[in-house]
C-alpha cells in the first residue's frame, strides 16, 4: 500500500521497463541510445526515483512508441504539463486541494473505466450541486463559505470526464444506504435521485443498487475505486478513501481481489433496468 505519487512511479517504471524489453534493448543498450547511466534507467524502472517528462519521451522515441494514447498517459504519469485541458484543470486549485484529491482527480483524468462501490454516498461523479454541498460541509466542518464554494466547484468539475470524447465509463453498485439516508433535506435528496436516474440511462454509466434485502455482503469492508487505463492493464490501481488520507494498492493480487468482489456484488445487486425502477420507487416514498 503506497500513496498516489508513489503508485505512479512505480507503475511508470514497469511500464518503461516493459517497453524497453519489448524493444529488444538491455538496461545498458537503453541508457547508451539516450546518453545516460545506466543506473539511471535502473532507478526509473525500479520506481525508486521520479522522472521528467522530457526524459520519459527520451525513452519513449529509443524505444520507437508510436502509440499516441500510451505516449500522453505516461507522459502524464510523470507530470506532463502538455497534454490537454481534460487532464490538468486542476493544476489552478493547487492551492486549495490537499495532495492526496489532487492525485485522485488525476487518476480519474487519465483512466479509461472507472469502477466503484459506495456504501454511504453517491458517488462524487453522480452527485448534484446541492448534495455535494451538504456532504462536503458535513465532512469539513471548519471550512469557511468561500472554501467550501471551490471544493463544490471542483467536485462539478470532475464531471465532465463522464462528458469528455471519449468518456470515462463508470460502473457503480450503490448500495442501498446511499439512496435512504437523506443528505441535505427532503428536497435535496429527490433532486439528487432524479440526478441518478439520469445518469444511469447514459451509455457510459452502469449503475446498480445492492438492496438491504441481498443481505451480508463482500462490500461491508467498505468502499473502494478501481481505475483501468487504456493502452494497458498494468496500470490499474484501487483507491481506498479514507478520514485524513488514501490507500493506493497495486500488486496484481490486491487487483485481482478487488475486481472479483466488485464482480460479485454485481451479481448480488439488482440489474440496471431494475435499478432504475427501485431508485423511482424510493423517491415517490415507497
Amino acid at each position: 500500500m503506497q500513496n498516489g505519487p508513489a503508485v505512479r512511479r512505480r507503475k511508470l517504471g514497469a511500464e518503461l521497463r516493459t517497453l524497453r524489453t519489448g524493444a529488444g534493448l538491455t538496461s545498458g543498450e537503453a541508457a547508451r541510445l539516450v546518453g545516460w547511466h545506466q543506473s539511471k534507467i535502473s532507478r526509473i524502472e525500479t520506481g525508486a526515483s521520479g522522472v521528467k517528462p522530457v526524459d520519459v519521451r527520451l525513452l519513449l522515441d529509443a524505444y520507437e512508441v508510436g502509440d499516441a494514447q500510451l505516449r500522453e498517459l505516461l507522459l502524464m504519469l510523470a507530470g506532463s504539463d502538455d497534454t490537454g485541458d481534460r487532464h490538468r484543470w486542476w493544476h489552478a486549485y493547487r492551492g486549495v486541494l490537499p495532495p492526496t484529491y489532487r492525485d485522485f482527480i488525476s487518476l480519474e483524468s487519465q483512466a479509461s473505466t472507472m469502477r466503484t462501490l459506495e456504501t454511504t454516498v453517491v458517488p462524487g461523479l453522480l452527485q448534484t450541486p446541492e448534495y455535494a454541498r451538504a456532504v462536503t460541509r458535513a465532512a469539513v466542518t471548519d471550512l469557511p463559505e468561500e472554501g467550501l464554494d471551490t471544493l463544490v466547484e471542483v467536485r462539478l468539475a470532475r464531471q465532465d470526464v463522464l462528458r469528455a470524447d471519449p468518456p470515462l465509463v463508470l460502473s457503480a453498485v450503490l448500495d442501498e444506504a446511499v439512496l435512504r439516508r437523506e443528505i441535505g433535506g427532503p428536497e435535496v435528496m429527490a433532486r439528487q435521485l432524479e440526478r441518478l436516474m439520469e445518469a444511469a440511462r447514459l451509455p457510459q454509466v452502469r449503475l446498480q443498487v445492492l438492496p438491504f434485502g441481498a443481505g451480508a455482503h463482500v462490500g461491508l469492508t467498505g468502499p473502494f475505486v478501481i481505475f483501468s487505463f487504456p493502452s494497458t492493464s498494468d496500470l490499474d490501481v484501487v483507491v481506498l478513501d479514507q478520514l485524513t488520507s488514501s490507500l493506493y494498492l497495486e500488486r496484481k493480487e490486491d487487483l485481482m481481489a478487488y475486481a472479483e468482489a466488485f464482480d460479485t456484488l454485481r451479481m448480488h445487486a439488482l440489474s440496471p433496468e431494475d435499478t432504475l425502477d427501485y431508485i423511482a420507487g424510493i423517491g415517490d416514498g415507497a
